[in-house]
């Protein structure tokens, strides 16, 4: 059964996505300038403050384990990330950020709020922190 939209739900859906449109665009954008694809910017920008176990990664991300592996593998290759047994669970294996990777996300993160930031700026700043308790909500708990 089709659940019927009042007028303002559809056209918060129809801003949502474009949003998500606009920020895609510029994350395809900077993963370009940095020859990383989208999945490797993700992965980078949530390793850039945690060392994570590869398969709550692989969750986070919707990923297969697999597929998991082959992105790591791929971005190990370039220096960019790390495994190493998790020093909870000699079982568990974690994914961090090599210097070199640290060395890469500052500027990308750089560039990825020069781009983002004429949206937010639109706002005053009461209506940005409002936004980002509204956007946090809606997306749930963080990773730890």
């Amino acid at each position: 059964m089709l659940v019927e939209r009042s007028d303002v739900d559809a056209r918060l859906i129809d801003a949502l996505a474009q949003t998500a449109f606009s920020v895609m665009a510029v994350l395809n954008r900077v993963g370009a300038e940095n020859d990383l694809s989208l999945t490797q910017l993700r992965v980078m920008g949530i390793l850039r403050d945690r060392r994570l176990r590869m398969t709550a990664l692989a969750d986070y991300l919707g990923l297969e384990k697999s597929t998991m592996t082959g992105l790591v593998d791929r971005a190990e290759k370039r220096g960019l990330l790390g495994r190493a047994p998790s020093e909870t669970d000699g079982r568990a294996v974690d994914v961090f950020l090599t210097p070199a990777g640290e060395e890469l996300v500052g500027p990308v993160y750089r560039r990825v709020v020069e781009l983002l930031a004429p949206m937010v700026e639109t706002l005053r700043p009461a209506e940005r922190r409002q936004l980002q308790a509204h956007l946090e909500t809606m997306l749930g708990p963080p990773l730890p």
